[in-house]
């Protein structure tokens, strides 16, 4: 049996309460409560626009389309994402350009642009585990080359560059509202962010089968819509998200002391980087030992992510070449439980687990 879940998303009357309100009103999809959603969103970011949609990847694909991504055009990736990223630049008939990744395990700059070539015309750094990119480096980057940047914030609602939240440095920016998430709907969900009229008023089209108005398609779009149940979920933890994430950074900070002294690498907050820790990612050549060791204490781990995505199947017509830092990571990295529901205890009871396998 699992006794300490490897995320807890938070259930409470208040939310029970935004939920059976939002049932009351009748208004089901793109109503009011998403509306509401949208502006707190869009100016929590530090951005004129939200489009609310039915995932991060719907996200990405509506951003693609708006930019005019067309097939041909090439896209800098980072690897060591959640395939989803790649999905999108895939749909929209674009070719990723797998890059590595730095010391932090987010995009490595200076590979992404040794693969520029006249084709690329974008860049997707992705905020991971709750880690900003090496922000300055990757807009220097676009700038040099001409090519606009798409942040993919999915893991990072909150996390900062220089005390500016994530999502607000691109074009545009979408986040994930995944059960496991900083900021969750407790279900699927996603949001485009930019201060782009022209991109956020295409997504909005986009999102609802290309409407002008009820009766009118000006172009072929898609249902990617969202609720307004969940939207009420949404606006409830907004507001909770800077005490959630101080807390998740609390037992990040009580796992650093609790395994200081390991042969385990711990996660490194990049300097001028507020780190929301969605995920609390170790690393250890003895990752599937110990993992093992943990679930027979009924200790709930994860690996994020096994196979890096220019390794998966899908995409080996593409014929990435191999990225080293990349593919060595992957076979270590180990994800321990951590949100903002965990307490104390159950994080000092991992870190003692953690601790009597290493026979400290």
């Amino acid at each position: 049996m699992v006794t300490i879940p490897l995320s807890r998303p938070p259930v409470d009357d208040e939310i029970k309460q935004a939920v059976l309100a939002a049932m009351d009103s009748r208004q089901w999809i793109l109503g009011p409560e998403c509306k509401e959603f949208e502006t707190e969103l869009a100016r929590y970011v530090g951005v004129r626009h939200c489009v609310l949609s039915n995932s991060a990847t719907a996200g990405l694909w509506l951003t693609l389309r708006a930019l005019g991504v067309k097939a041909g055009d090439e896209v800098l990736v980072p690897s060591h994402t959640a395939f989803p990223t790649i999905e999108a630049i895939c749909f929209a008939d674009a070719t990723p350009v797998f890059v590595d990744a730095d010391a932090f395990y987010t995009m490595d700059v200076a590979d992404a642009a040794a693969r520029v070539t006249p084709r690329t015309v974008g860049v997707i750094p992705v905020h991971l585990y709750g880690q900003p990119v090496d922000v300055p480096a990757v807009r220097e980057l676009a700038t040099k080359f001409g090519l606009w940047m798409l942040e993919d914030c999915a893991q990072a609602h909150g996390a900062a560059w220089q005390g500016k939240k994530v999502g607000a440095f691109g074009r545009a920016a979408v986040f994930s509202f995944y059960p496991s998430k900083n900021l969750t709907v407790m279900g699927d969900g996603g949001a485009v962010v930019t201060d782009d009229d022209e991109i956020a008023a295409r997504c909005r089209r986009l999102r609802d089968h290309g409407r002008l108005n009820k009766d009118v398609h000006s172009e072929v779009g898609f249902n990617l819509r969202f609720n307004d149940i969940q939207a009420a979920i949404g606006r409830v933890l907004l507001r909770r998200l800077d005490a959630m994430n101080d807390r998740r950074r609390e037992l990040a900070a009580l796992y650093g002391k609790g395994l200081a002294g390991l042969p385990l690498e711990l996660p490194r907050e990049r300097p001028g980087a507020r780190h929301v820790y969605h995920l609390y990612v170790v690393r250890t050549p003895r990752r599937a030992e110990l993992a093992a060791f943990l679930k027979e204490r009924g200790i709930q781990t994860g690996v994020h992510y096994p196979v890096p995505t220019h390794r998966q199947p899908a995409v080996e017509h593409f014929a990435p070449s191999p990225l080293p830092a990349t593919e060595r990571l992957v076979d270590e990295i180990l994800t321990l439980p951590i949100s903002a529901g965990h307490t104390d205890a159950e994080i000092d009871a991992v870190a003692t687990a953690v601790r009597a396998f290493f026979g400290a």
